[in-house]
């Protein structure tokens, strides 16, 4: 459980970081937004592949 929480936390610092250093995270190409008027829906397809990926390997690298 502790390499868990670890790891958890050291990933959420490192995407803290590349966002800081300007990784458009959250606006890759393949994310949607759709704006009509005052309302705006944002739906962020190629950042959830993104994500999912690294988490994965990320696990099965803690599992290991």
């Amino acid at each position: 459980m502790g390499k868990a929480l670890i790891a958890t936390g050291l990933l959420i610092a490192g995407i803290g970081v590349l966002m800081t250093a300007g990784l458009p995270l959250g606006r890759l190409p393949g994310d949607l937004a759709f704006r009509r008027g005052t309302a705006t829906v944002y739906i962020p397809l190629a950042t959830c592949v993104v994500l999912s990926v690294v988490l994965t390997l990320v696990l099965a690298w803690i599992r290991r």
